[in-house]
């Protein structure tokens, strides 16, 4: 189950260089963590801790794009034109919204009241959608608007461009999102897309690409801005990290400086509504985890309920402090309800998903007339991390016989052009290989859930998209006793944390959990919250007072007290308790017998020989020797070997290979087929030889039985064979137990997948240990009988 990484050499110029920069800490976890993550040299491990080593970009490595972005704004400010940023509405485009905002003001000021040279249009999610659109346009264009710079948008919107140039507006675009195989016809296109994977601009969000702009303006007409630079900072983190980017290269350099900016807050309020929030929700702003849970989910909020996120801006970039106090509660309320909505959806979803075949969904793409818009990419993405599938969530309008939503991604498959495939279908489209937003007329819907599956299955071999959960990959292995302050100040090195240097994953290997109780969070008004979270303690033997944690989403009863588990954490400071905690990202149950292996074994052992890698030619026939050939599924048939091997006075060999490969939909099929066979040669057929052909297990073998039973076979047990009875005409139409069914049978083939996998490598130490533990209650009660 847990693949750790492998074990290699820590350098001593690495430890060096750590406690040269954090002497405070040991640094062999850092160490690890940083090595394993590509850091390979002194140089680019003093650019990855301290941005004061780090050579960002500049701007102008956006070539000749940017130098017309820069020459269009000079010569829209010697004119005094009508210049409008057009942004979008999550955080990402918000703050990309404030920042070119607040930075062209320095080049446009405003010179009375009545004076709008400068201004922003920021549509609205619940009735405009992402991007560029004729309408808003219209509307720019009747208020004198000449210039258009859009921000976290634009680079796919061809037709408005063309529409926009008719009415004699010119477009800049900075953006971030996929790009159009042609350039749209635009003065200037800044998008990072346009850059060589390798390059360090490559990762840039909206809000990056937008203070880039901003930056080579500062470079040109460096006499001319009153405001510093690097007040803007502040902002780009808030978008960087909101927007999930890769935190690599500049990505990383803009996030750690714009956090050292944010974390001023406290003190110097020069924000008062970003301060505000960071008091809402008890936050200091020296974490990018403040951003992802606190900032982020709170501007984004507020276009989910509202729609309208134009107050967003007015929110980061005012100076007046009661207004700003009241936008900050008015957003803090906004994402209370989001969070409700966010449950109900989710709740509806999985109702839906109880009623489908997923063993033969590669994409799952679920609609409703009553989802709100603003909920879906939220819970798109937690059913696609929970059923590992690509995942498109559709609200149905049905005055405009359109469906529009979100979709997002896993396990490493370009959304964005997955969805392209089905083009044709749509009616708008547009994001990023992780994310992606979509129209289309409802008629269309059918064609969509079929096209995009069959292109999804041409792509990749099926079982990589089954509904398994993939293997976790935790990055130490630590003990109870080791979580703590020490151990979050040598992870926080690593910070700001995510695509592409996430949160540092810990394995805590046969723990237990006790003080387990339930909380529903409050909002600002004192009513509970529908979002549940399970607090605990945690306890291995290594520590006898154990560490507080909190499973997020989930039910105390999930968890049973003092049974022996295997965890996977995140080490978190908790604000609100000011203490350090763990966050439960996943669990698995330990057999009962390794919380037991503490019993003191006595002499009745088994000699246990290990010939899983030796050839068939080199496996001796010995009658002293009892072979074991077929690779068993649980500990209880190692230990029938192992009882048998002590009656007989043998040694035991495990003689087993790695087991092959193999798709669980695959074996239904071929079960249906065997089922159909026998029902037409009424001949019988031996459990044996069922479970040969499957190359299963009883376990899932009966799971299938009880398929075939739903699809209409009869099954018949006599003289020690099975008989099958299906007669096709009598049309047996499959139903949600049906489907259940088979969904049972896939999860127990897959269950005794993981299980043979996991005894072709499990080391001969631990069988021998566990086998002749076995053997201890076994021989007691032979003395008895």
């Amino acid at each position: 189950m847990w693949k750790l990484p492998p074990n290699q050499e820590i350098p001593n110029w690495i430890i060096t260089e750590i406690r040269r920069h954090a002497p405070q800490v040991d640094g062999r976890y850092a160490a690890q963590l940083l090595l394993s993550r590509g850091v390979q040299s002194s140089q680019q491990l003093q650019g990855f801790l301290n941005p004061d080593h780090y050579q960002p970009s500049c701007p102008f490595a956006f070539g000749q794009e940017m130098n017309w972005a820069v020459e269009r704004i000079q010569l829209a400010r010697k004119r005094h034109e009508k210049v409008v940023i057009w942004g979008d509405f999550d955080a990402d485009g918000v703050t990309a919204t404030a920042v070119l905002w607040e930075g062209l003001r320095q080049f446009f000021p405003q010179s009375n009241i009545h004076d709008f040279s400068l201004s922003y249009y920021i549509p609205n999610r619940l009735t405009e959608s992402h991007g560029l659109n004729c309408a808003g346009i219209n509307q720019l264009a009747e208020q004198g608007c000449t210039l258009i710079i859009t921000c976290d948008t634009g680079s796919t919107n061809i037709t408005e461009i063309e529409y926009a140039n008719n009415l004699g507006i010119d477009i800049i675009v900075t953006d971030h999102h996929t790009l159009s195989p042609e350039r749209p016809p635009v003065i200037a296109i800044i998008n990072p897309r346009n850059l060589p994977l390798e390059h360090p601009l490559y990762h840039l969000s909206g809000v990056a690409v937008a203070y880039k702009l901003i930056e080579a303006l500062y470079e040109t007409l460096p006499n001319v801005p009153q405001q510093p630079l690097e007040t803007l900072l502040d902002l780009v983190a808030i978008g960087l990290i909101a927007d999930l980017v890769q935190l690599t290269g500049d990505c990383r350099y803009l996030a750690q400086r714009g956090i050292q900016q944010l974390q001023k807050q406290l003190k110097n309020r020069t924000r008062p509504g970003v301060a505000k929030l960071l008091d809402l929700c008890k936050k200091t702003g020296n974490r990018p985890t403040d951003i992802s849970f606190g900032l982020g989910p709170r501007i984004n909020a507020v276009s989910r309920i509202q729609g309208d996120a134009h107050f967003c801006v007015e929110l980061l970039t005012s100076r007046d402090v009661k207004y700003c106090e009241k936008l900050a509660l008015e957003t803090e309320l906004a994402n209370t309800r989001r969070k409700v909505l966010q449950k109900d959806v989710a709740q509806d979803v999985a109702k839906k998903l109880a009623n489908q075949d997923l063993s033969t969904t590669a994409v799952i793409v679920l609609s409703d007339p009553q989802w709100p818009t603003g909920i879906l990419g939220l819970v798109a993405s937690q059913v696609a991390q929970e059923y590992q599938k690509p995942t498109i969530l559709l609200t149905e309008d049905h005055t405009h016989q359109l469906a529009r939503g979100s979709a997002r991604s896993v396990q490493q498959i370009d959304l964005y052009e997955l969805v392209k495939t089905q083009s044709h279908l749509l009616e708008k489209f547009g994001g990023h290989p992780y994310a992606a937003g979509l129209c289309l007329k409802l008629e269309n819907l059918p064609l969509l859930i079929e096209g995009i599956n069959r292109q999804l299955r041409q792509q990749i071999e099926f079982n990589t998209i089954d509904n398994q959960q993939p293997s976790l990959q935790p990055d130490l292995c630590c003990t109870v006793a080791e979580l703590g302050h020490d151990l979050f100040q040598e992870l926080k090195l690593l910070e700001p944390c995510g695509m592409g240097n996430p949160v540092p994953k810990i394995l805590i290997q046969n723990c237990y959990f006790r003080n387990l109780w339930n909380k529903k969070p409050q909002d600002l008004r004192g009513r509970k919250i529908e979002y549940i979270k399970t607090n605990f303690t945690i306890y291995d033997d290594s520590d006898a007072s154990g560490f507080p944690g909190v499973w997020w989403g989930h039910y105390r009863d999930e968890l049973q007290e003092n049974k022996a588990y295997d965890a996977v954490v995140e080490l978190d400071f908790n604000t609100y308790d000011k203490q350090y905690e763990v966050r439960l990202i996943e669990v698995i149950v330990q057999e009962e017998y390794l919380a037991e292996l503490t019993v003191t074994l006595n002499s009745n052992t088994v000699t246990i020989l290990d010939w899983r890698s030796l050839p068939n030619s080199e496996k001796i026939k010995d009658q002293s020797i009892l072979l074991i050939e077929d690779c068993p599924t649980s500990w209880q048939e190692l230990k029938i070997w192992c009882r048998r091997a002590f009656l007989e006075d043998k040694k035991l060999a495990i003689a087993y290979s790695q087991p092959p490969e193999f798709n669980p939909v695959e074996i239904w099929e071929k079960l249906v087929g065997i089922a159909k066979y026998i029902s037409r040669t009424h001949q019988p057929i031996t459990r044996q030889q069922l479970l040969h052909k499957l190359n299963i297990g009883d376990v899932p073998l009966k799971l299938g039985f009880e398929g075939l039973q739903q699809l209409g076979f009869e099954i018949k047990y006599q003289n020690r064979a099975f008989y099958f009875d299906w007669k096709e005409k009598n049309n047996h139409q499959p139903n949600s137990h049906y489907y259940s069914a088979i969904q049972a049978f896939v999860n127990g083939v897959q269950e005794e997948k993981f299980m043979r996998q996991y005894f072709s490598r499990v080391s001969v130490a631990t069988i021998s240990a566990i086998a002749n533990h076995s053997l201890v209650n076994f021989s007691e009660n032979q003395k008895e009988f």
